[in-house]
């Protein structure tokens, strides 16, 4: 268990202090989610591709699908920018809305992706899943702190 602390002091022994006071900011204020997310990582050991974006830590998964737990963000192989993006944007939701980032963001947004009267709504209504508010708030933050719109994103 010793490895993931020190891998964790080194990354922060190398970090500028502004990005040092983030990273603590988003363990500390978003300590439920950065610690599902922490479990989470553990549990994914092995030879994952993980690396920094910004304020988070990237880890590559075999699922299709994305997902934010605080400063932790969990991404496909070849994740395309624009998904990477979007992720990023949950992360700072999460650090907007520290505890409250689970019952606002998370659970609305699993159901709006997890059941299936939803999903064949969206789809016999050609309703965008970035329509609905969690995920247009984070393609909005995420563009205005990053500056990078990618092609067929929804912010109306």
């Amino acid at each position: 268990m010793r490895g993931p602390v020190v891998l964790a002091a080194r990354v922060m022994g190398r970090l500028p202090m502004r990005r040092r006071l983030v990273r603590l900011w988003q363990v500390v204020w978003g300590f439920p989610q950065t610690f599902v997310g922490f479990v989470l990582f553990l549990v994914l050991r092995g030879p994952r591709r993980r690396y920094a974006f910004r304020s988070a830590v990237v880890t590559e998964w075999s699922l299709d699908s994305g997902l934010c737990l605080g400063m932790l963000i969990f991404v496909p192989r070849a994740c395309p920018q624009a998904l990477l993006l979007h992720e990023y944007g949950h992360t700072l939701q999460s650090m907007l809305l520290g505890p409250l980032y689970l019952p606002v963001i998370v659970a609305p947004s699993l159901v709006w992706a997890g059941v299936p009267a939803l999903y064949r709504y969206r789809r016999s209504h050609a309703y965008s899943y970035y329509r609905f508010y969690t995920e247009r708030w984070a393609n909005r933050l995420s563009r205005r702190v990053t500056g990078e719109k990618p092609e067929g994103w929804y912010e109306r």
